[in-house]
């Protein structure tokens, strides 16, 4: 597997790789907002100071994880495998190569927000060093609440 810091130009290639990973969310309540994005929302975000890294295995693209630096740390989101390649390592590979990125940037820690209705994400993320800091309930339109834990992980 190989890992590519993406390009603008690559915000079609991200939001295919995203919308096939977060299909299996559309039926949540409320789905997952990362399936209204547009490839415009993403190569804006880009243009914005978003990054991403894309993973290929030959040359298929199988995933990809969007982030952006803060003062001390990478806070992640969007991470997405391909349903036909989940439970192959891919997702926990996309994040080593994003840790070995924040070490070169003298980043101290990893953080992301998981939806507590998701439990396999957040044992994902136990399983590698992420430890659950903060618990809170995000207010969406209409009345709805998702409760999420932000999980962090100190780079050494």
């Amino acid at each position: 597997m190989k890992v590519k810091i993406a390009e603008a130009s690559d915000a079609p290639l991200i939001y295919d790789l995203m919308i096939k990973a977060f299909m299996e969310y559309k039926d949540e309540v409320p789905p997952s907002s990362a399936l209204e994005e547009t490839v415009q929302t993403i190569s804006t975000a880009l243009e914005d100071g978003e990054q991403a890294l894309i993973s290929y295995i030959g040359d298929e693209p199988v995933g990809m994880v969007r982030f952006r630096l803060t003062d001390n740390g990478v806070y992640f989101y969007r991470l997405s495998v391909i349903p036909e390649k989940q439970g192959q390592g891919i997702a926990k590979g996309i994040l080593k190569s994003l840790d070995d990125y924040a070490k070169q940037n003298e980043k101290t820690k990893m953080l992301c927000k998981v939806r507590m209705t998701v439990p396999k994400n957040i044992k994902l993320y136990s399983s590698i060093g992420y430890r659950i800091h903060d618990e809170e309930i995000v207010h969406k339109p209409n009345g709805i609440n998702i409760k999420v834990v932000s999980m962090e992980k100190k780079l050494l």
